[in-house]
């Protein structure tokens, strides 16, 4: 169970919300309306006050990063701290079947990161992210950038992943596909307040 109560930081107003183990819950709202900011405070990002846990055990008790680690934030551009992919993942099998699910050729991993399009950059983030078998990922537009076909892939890799899943995204009829896939629940932000959708 991830378990969040009266989340709150400036400019998101108090937050509570619970998703069993391998839940979907889709994340909608206008540019600007608070979604970045909810999932950076989940990730434990930036201050926040209020109380955030997962399967029972508080945030609190654990550093930022061993909760990082459980709780994966894919930001929409991704950050990079190696000038190649390959100096970013340590799993080569599962690295090959990765790429090819998503599209990629086995080169990507040596090209430096400066010269990766911003497509082929999200889908190495989010295959990164997926390698560490988190129980939750947060995900913040993570396939903003893709044409169709690999939209496509990458959904159903998050999907296939179990991992229990907080999904921003702006595109209705991605959140109905996903919807359609997994049973979802669907939640709302709007300038700084969360809702549940009916």
């Amino acid at each position: 169970m991830f378990s969040v109560k009266n989340l709150t930081r400036p400019g998101l107003a108090a937050v509570s919300f619970d998703l069993p183990t391998g839940a979907l819950a889709i994340l909608q709202g206008h540019s600007g309306a608070g979604k970045t900011l909810l999932l950076r405070a989940l990730a434990d990002l930036d201050p926040t006050v209020g109380e955030v846990s997962l399967d029972g055990q508080s945030r609190d008790s654990m550093s930022g990063p061993s909760w990082r680690r459980r709780v994966v934030y894919l930001p929409a551009e991704p950050g990079w701290w190696a000038e190649r992919p390959i100096d970013h993942f340590t799993d080569g099998a599962a690295l090959a079947a990765g790429l090819a699910a998503l599209r990629l050729s086995d080169d990507i991993m040596t090209r430096p990161i400066r010269e990766l399009s911003t497509g082929e950059r999200q889908r190495l983030a989010l295959l990164r992210g997926l390698l560490v078998k988190p129980p939750v990922l947060l995900l913040d537009e993570p396939t903003a950038a893709l044409d169709e076909d690999a939209t496509l892939a990458a959904e159903k890799m998050v999907l296939d992943s179990g991992a229990t899943l907080l999904w921003a995204s702006h595109d209705r009829a991605q959140a109905a596909r996903l919807a359609a896939a997994r049973p979802a629940r669907h939640f709302v932000m709007d300038h700084g307040s969360f809702r549940e959708a009916a």
